[in-house]
């Protein structure tokens, strides 16, 4: 028994299940706008299989193309896809059944979700093979969680709505932003190996202006779809306060580059547990 225990951790620690909560908050977000208040508790649970499904599909592929970066890399020698404790074979099985689990749920859903589940995998998929060509890689992962509104929208509504696009549209450039920072950990790695990323191409303080730049925009997009789906001074509040928590990102990784880490996880974290739980008030409130 302790044996699968530890498998279920290794899995858990390939793919980081924790950090879902970046996307999670968002497609609820869409779902709760679509639905003008609560969406039920079957689209709560679908959308939330289908959103972890999606996640774990990318990051598995992701972990499987990298084993040899991994393998070199001081900061990612120890995962359990490098250091002998998932064999490929077990990360492809792992890969497969998530995908098929997130087309089946899109199924479920409706039709539109699930012609649209094809090309999201592919979307999600084409990352992990982007930053070997491109430094557009940072982009191609915004637009990996900045689908999360999109298939929310479309799991209500059977649609897409304006106001969805420009809530993804800030989602890609949040994330395209703050990874960004998180990849400048990696900057001397990346020239090193000849990785392409923003940060080994231009280096840090052009990383720094252009992931500001990438957050302005995501404020501008989070501004337009409040504004567009017509929500209230509470949904502006989410606005105002990412506004800060992103500025204080920036403050922290300018300050010291060691606290990358707590700048990731910690700050981006809190920013859309606090959007989502302002956006639930705007809808139950006004």
């Amino acid at each position: 028994m302790q044996k699968y225990i530890n498998k279920l951790k290794d899995f858990n620690e390939l793919v980081m299940f924790e950090h879902s909560i970046f996307s999670l908050p968002f497609i609820f977000i869409a779902m709760i706008v679509a639905a003008d208040g609560w969406f039920g508790f079957t689209l709560l649970i679908l959308g939330a299989l289908a959103a972890v499904s999606a996640r774990n599909f990318a990051m598995g592929l992701n972990r499987f193309a990298d084993r040899d970066i991994d393998a070199l890399n001081p900061r990612t020698m120890s995962r359990p896809n490098v250091d002998g404790r998932l064999d490929a074979s077990s990360i492809l099985i792992f890969i497969a059944v998530n995908a098929f689990a997130f087309v089946g749920v899109a199924y479920l859903i409706n039709s539109l979700a699930f012609y649209l589940s094809f090309p999201i995998l592919f979307i999600l998929g084409s990352y992990s093979y982007f930053k070997r060509f491109s430094s557009l890689a940072h982009i191609v992962l915004g637009m990996s969680l900045g689908l999360a509104p999109i298939a929310g929208v479309v799991a209500v509504s059977a649609e897409i709505t304006a106001w969805s696009v420009m809530l993804s549209l800030g989602v890609i450039f949040w994330v395209a932003g703050f990874d960004l920072l998180y990849s400048l950990q990696d900057m001397d790695f990346d020239r090193e190996k000849g990785l392409h990323s923003i940060p080994s191409k231009y280096g840090s303080d052009a990383t720094l202006k252009i992931s500001a730049f990438f957050h302005m925009l995501t404020v501008i997009f989070w501004v337009l779809f409040v504004w567009v789906a017509g929500l209230g001074v509470f949904a502006y509040t989410a606005v105002a306060l990412s506004t800060f928590m992103l500025g204080y990102e920036h403050y922290l990784v300018r300050k010291d580059f060691t606290k990358i880490d707590r700048a990731f996880f910690t700050v981006n974290g809190y920013l859309g547990i606090a959007f989502f739980i302002l956006i639930v008030l705007d809808e139950v409130i006004l």
